[in-house]
């Protein structure tokens, strides 16, 4: 493990409160692209994710509903499992914050940060309602902003995506009776974040290159206020127990607990696999440590969360790599439950081949500003590039050799042009998808299949195999050569349509130029793609 590139790839944990949506798709489905691609390239990787199922929203969702928190979040935790599989990911363990694992190995890191020193008590003046007789949670709380001054809730404003303590905001009022709120001392343990304000500034500067714009910028805005100690523990019943006497009605934190997943999740996995996890997380060596999400969590991962690693050991890497989305929007429009214009992840698989979902949310990902979802764009993207392209470029060639050559591709030569561009492809597209620039290397990808269709249609096979039957070979065994390895190269982005290319063709996927047999027989013959109706 010690001598190759290791990737930790962390996708945002969906809260269990609403169904995915495309918003959701475009900020995670990065996440898969990259652990596909390390993978191939013979990397580890180690690639994890869950359901944030605690906090605030959950248990005021079943006080309306009459219900559990657990039946609730255990219910968007099948849900979301079903969606990802749907969608092709590859997690190598998605799991959720309300096993026993991870509330007993986050009970430990809470330890370990409170034996380090990072983790105090304090006496702390708390929003109490007089009228429901309950120290109020953050999300329990309405107020105004004070950075916009807007009315919000929480921890965190819906409108400007301030982060701050729940008692910043002002003309607070409780949000079960409406009545404002009174401060009373409340005993809770703090983090100590200001701890760490010089070291995360030092590795932000260190990583600007290999986080998105957004992340830097974002990060420089929480710098130059300063970082605040923030408190780790809240008045609830559902959630992580805090491992102290003392604190038995009390919770730890959502914000701290749910990022501390991407910990307890890896240490699983190399459990598993019997891997060294401490060595595997370890700053040592070639470690590329990958955090996928939208940009209103950008705080949380090159702030807060990096924070936390630094308290339980300065030998664990922070993230060197934030791939933060900006927005997709749908139909030109914000996404709205009012607008209704909200696709649901499911809806979409239901009707829609995942290839045709996932090409399109990358070639069109929102990496530096906001988006666009539109099924008919998605649709024509898919007719064109996958089913005209791509697929068309692969049924020409194999459908003439299975009719005219019972299905035994004929010897022939690579032509040294086509073999030299496609070696170049490997570093090409491997190095935008190990930098998470995966626009550019979908983009890569309609590049080639253009290259491929120009390559037969100025070839003309299907003449050279009446006049010249050598020239013929030496075509189609190029064509063969652009096939294998397109199905390598396109198969972090599309797997759907490369495992059926590879299984015709009968290679097995990898991040290097294949090298065909000079003569084979091919395997059953399918269509890569079919056509959607574009009414």
């Amino acid at each position: 493990m010690e001598n190759k590139r290791r990737y930790w790839i962390g996708g945002a944990w969906p809260y269990a409160n609403n169904s995915l949506h495309v918003g959701h798709l475009a900020a995670l489905l990065p996440g898969d692209v990259i652990a596909r691609y390390g993978r191939l390239a013979g990397y580890d990787v180690i690639y994890v994710s869950g359901t944030d199922s605690h906090g605030t929203p959950i248990t005021e969702r079943a006080k309306r509903e009459k219900c559990t928190p657990e039946s609730i979040a255990e219910k968007y935790h099948e849900e979301f499992t079903r969606d990802f599989n749907d969608l092709l990911f590859t997690y190598d363990k998605y799991t959720a914050t309300f096993t026993d694992y991870h509330k007993e190995e986050v009970k430990n890191i809470f330890k370990k940060i409170y034996d380090n020193g990072y983790l105090f008590e304090q006496l702390e003046d708390q929003d109490y309602c007089e009228t429901c007789g309950s120290f109020l949670a953050d999300r329990e709380l309405e107020g105004e902003c004070p950075s916009c001054h807007k009315m919000t809730r929480g921890d965190q404003c819906e409108h400007c995506t301030a982060t701050f303590d729940a008692k910043e905001l002002t003309n607070k009022r409780c949000r079960t009776c409406g009545n404002p709120t009174v401060i009373r001392k409340n005993k809770h343990l703090v983090f100590k974040l200001s701890a760490f304000q010089d070291k995360i500034s030092e590795f932000a500067k260190e990583n600007e290159e290999n986080w998105r714009w957004n992340a830097v910028n974002e990060t420089k805005k929480y710098i130059t206020q300063g970082f605040p100690d923030r408190v780790a523990t809240r008045d609830l019943s559902w959630g992580v127990e805090v491992p102290f006497d003392g604190y038995e009605d009390k919770r730890i934190y959502v914000w701290l607990e749910a990022v501390l997943g991407y910990c307890t999740t890896c240490k699983a996995v190399c459990e598993e696999r019997g891997l060294d996890y401490d060595k595997f997380i370890s700053k040592e060596g070639d470690i590329h440590a990958y955090f996928i999400h939208g940009k209103d969590n950008i705080p949380f991962h090159t702030v807060i969360f990096p924070a936390l690693l630094a308290a339980i050991s300065d030998e664990i890497c922070l993230p060197t790599h934030i791939v933060s989305s900006e927005y997709m929007n749908m139909n030109d429009e914000k996404m709205s439950k009012s607008k209704g214009n909200i696709i649901s992840v499911h809806s979409l698989a239901e009707k829609y081949p995942a290839d045709a979902i996932r090409f399109y949310t990358i070639l069109f990902n929102p990496e530096r500003r906001d988006a666009n979802f539109a099924i008919p764009e998605m649709i024509q993207t898919y007719n064109k590039f996958l089913v005209g392209g791509f697929g068309n470029f692969v049924n020409r060639n194999l459908s003439f050799i299975k009719k005219k050559y019972d299905g035994v591709v004929p010897a022939g030569k690579v032509d040294s042009e086509v073999k030299a561009y496609v070696e170049g492809l490997y570093e090409s597209i491997g190095n935008k998808i190990d930098a998470g620039e995966l626009r550019s290397a979908a983009e890569e990808i309609v590049t080639v299949i253009q290259y491929a269709n120009k390559y037969y249609d100025e070839s003309k096979p299907w003449v050279a195999a009446k006049e010249d039957p050598e020239l013929f070979g030496n075509i189609t065994a190029s064509c063969i050569y652009l096939m294998a390895n397109m199905a390598n190269l396109f198969s972090p982005i599309i797997p759907q349509g490369c495992e059926i290319l590879a299984r015709m063709i009968g290679i097995t996927p990898e991040w290097k130029a294949v090298e065909m047999p000079e003569t084979f027989t091919l395997g059953e013959i399918e269509m890569l793609y079919k056509r959607i109706d574009e009414e």
